[in-house]
């Protein structure tokens, strides 16, 4: 399934029905009168949050979304019928955006099952019976019903995720959450084989939590260079950022720096954010560089530096313990326990 974090959708609510012009006309009945009833309420424009999707690519395709029109009254007092609402499901993190150039937030769907009404459809306009008074006996003047919203809004899907990976390209961050999770990213000895944001849930010491891997940064990524920072806000949200550096590069502390002036330069608190520090891929290093590397890497972080190596699996325990500790454990998950099921005898009954 291809992935798209963005799309621009146009939504109009239904008007509401036109009231009736009626008169009561029966034999035997001595005094007739109006009787139009009035008309129906248009549908209303509802966005509503759902499990097991992850992006927006059905709105590439379809991009106009119109609710039912109310229908009109009819004699007898009869109210028209309403229009059916019409329900947009997204994934859970999409937020809705005015097509302005603020680009100002309207609605943010953060939960499962999260219905809000975007637009309200219009109401039914009066029949002539509501016109009737002690002067106005037989009012032929109705309600053409209110008249519908409509506006053209954005979809910008930001995934929910506990952690989230940054670094520069080839950083490992790919092999990462492939060893720590069940997802399946791409790795190759290139840069930027990483070209949409992956998912993945890890269960460590009975918890588990989301971690969030987006394509790598590169030195001006927020000025449109590489794949640029469109992708950062798919972390937003976390809550700890895992700042991968590769013990390859020429200059680790470079590396870090380049990854942090970036993050500085898109702004939205994610410089604030706590930051989990791992110098990866320390397998093919041996003990007197690691160490000068890691003084090195310490000193420009000024935090401490966790040595591990995604492809061995050395220092993941370590990692994800100071992940999990940053998230808290009033936000991880219980992670279920299949060993307390009790094993079923197998019946064809």
């Amino acid at each position: 399934m291809h992935f798209l974090d963005q799309a621009k959708i146009f939504v109009r609510s239904g008007a509401g029905g036109p009231g009736a012009v009626s008169f009561r006309r029966e034999k035997y009945i001595e005094y007739g009168g109006p009787d139009g009833g009035n008309g129906g309420k248009g549908g209303d424009i509802i966005f509503e949050a759902v499990a097991g999707l992850n992006t927006l690519i059905d709105f590439r395709y379809t991009q106009h979304f119109r609710a039912d029109r109310g229908h009109g009254g009819s004699g007898s007092n009869r109210t028209g019928a309403g229009g059916e609402d019409l329900v947009i499901k997204v994934p859970v993190g999409t937020q809705v955006l005015a097509d302005d150039d603020e680009r100002t937030l309207l609605l943010d769907l953060t939960e499962v099952g999260q219905r809000e009404m975007f637009l309200r459809g219009g109401d039914g306009g009066r029949g002539n019976a509501s016109y009737k008074t002690s002067t106005n006996r037989a009012p032929r003047q109705h309600g053409t019903g209110w008249p519908n919203d409509e506006a053209w809004v954005w979809l910008r899907l930001k995934l929910l995720a506990d952690a989230g990976l940054v670094g520069l390209p080839n950083a490992g961050k790919s092999t990462f959450i492939n060893a720590v999770t069940n997802a399946q990213a791409k790795v190759g000895a290139y840069a930027f084989t990483t070209t949409r944001p992956q998912l993945g849930v890890v269960r460590h010491k009975a918890n588990e939590f989301v971690v969030a891997d987006i394509p790598g940064l590169i030195e001006g990524a927020a000025d449109g260079a590489g794949i640029g920072d469109r992708f950062l806000g798919h972390i937003e949200r976390c809550r700890v950022l895992l700042h991968l550096v590769d013990a390859n590069d020429a200059d680790v502390a470079e590396s870090y720096r380049i990854v942090r002036d970036e993050l500085v330069a898109y702004g939205a608190g994610l410089d604030e954010k706590p930051v989990v520090v791992a110098l990866n891929k320390i397998d093919t290093l041996d003990d007197e560089l690691l160490a000068a590397l890691l003084a090195e890497l310490e000193e420009a972080s000024g935090a401490e530096v966790i040595p591990i190596s995604a492809a061995s699996g050395t220092g993941l325990d370590w990692a994800l313990d100071h992940l999990l500790e940053a998230i808290g454990p009033d936000h991880a998950k219980v992670a279920a326990d299949d060993t307390d099921v009790e094993p079923v005898e197998w019946s064809p009954v």
